[in-house]
């Protein structure tokens, strides 16, 4: 059943929206060659923590740290190690903050050093085809026009998008419905209504879509090793529109 937020529920919600947010932006100078995840993750706990805040990852189902960390042919739910960044890595580093009652949810994908032109363009494709997922969030639409436009736009220039993996509703619980899948057909799923909040976070693969879990039991990469890039927001779907909570007016994250 999809909760729908009140007008101030949503209020309250920013808050945690906007200290996910400032993390990635604090943490953007420490990504770079030598740092290990492990680093990264205490840095950001530590930050999330002196704002009264709970990192909402940490001892979620088991998972044993305060931030996902996935690198290069990782797509997602990595966990931060003694590992150590080199220059041409690509990092996503997926930031969910829980405070007063609401998580807030976003992610973005960091190029550690010089990026190289095919890494390059499959992570900008990959924020592309986000912002086109949230360009469709208006009330009257359908949850499929989000997936089929990024589909279209990724498979467009190559790439796959992974299937196994989507968007949520979030609010009180880190995880609620509805499902925002990042594929599908246009005019399918479910109206989109005014007080929806939900994270559209596509996962997009230079190769194919296939993907395997490590032992860890956790972190999902590429089964034919290739690159993936992600990036993710919260949003809330307004009247005439949508709000995205986790992008700070005047600091752009990404």
């Amino acid at each position: 059943m999809i909760h729908f937020k009140t007008d101030e529920e949503i209020e309250v919600m920013k808050e945690s929206c906007k200290l996910a947010a400032e993390v990635l932006i604090m943490i953007e100078p420490y990504v770079k060659p030598g740092v290990t995840t492990e680093r990264l993750d205490q840095i950001c706990h530590d930050y999330i923590v002196s704002q009264g805040a709970i990192p909402s990852p940490l001892n979620y189902r088991g998972f044993p740290k305060s931030i996902c960390s996935s690198v290069n042919e990782e797509i997602c739910h990595g966990i931060p190690s003694s590992r150590k960044l080199r220059n041409g890595d690509i990092v996503n580093l997926d930031i969910t903050t829980f405070l007063k009652g609401f998580h807030g949810d976003t992610s973005r994908t960091f190029f550690v050093g010089a990026p190289r032109k095919k890494t390059e363009k499959l992570v900008e494709v990959c924020r592309e085809a986000l912002q086109k997922g949230i360009e469709c969030v208006k009330p009257g639409g359908r949850l499929g026009d989000i997936g089929a436009t990024i589909q279209q736009l990724a498979e467009g220039h190559g790439y796959s998008v992974v299937r196994e993996f989507c968007g949520h509703g979030i609010g009180n619980n880190f995880h609620e419905e509805p499902q925002i899948l990042h594929y599908g057909n246009f005019g399918d799923g479910l109206e989109i209504k005014k007080g929806m909040v939900f994270t559209i976070e596509p996962m997009i693969n230079m190769g194919k879509p296939d993907l395997k879990i490590l032992s860890d039991k956790w972190t999902a990469v590429t089964e034919d090793s290739s690159l993936s890039a992600q990036f993710e927001h919260t949003l809330c779907v307004t009247e005439s529109g949508v709000e995205v909570m986790t992008r700070l007016d005047g600091r752009t994250q990404f």
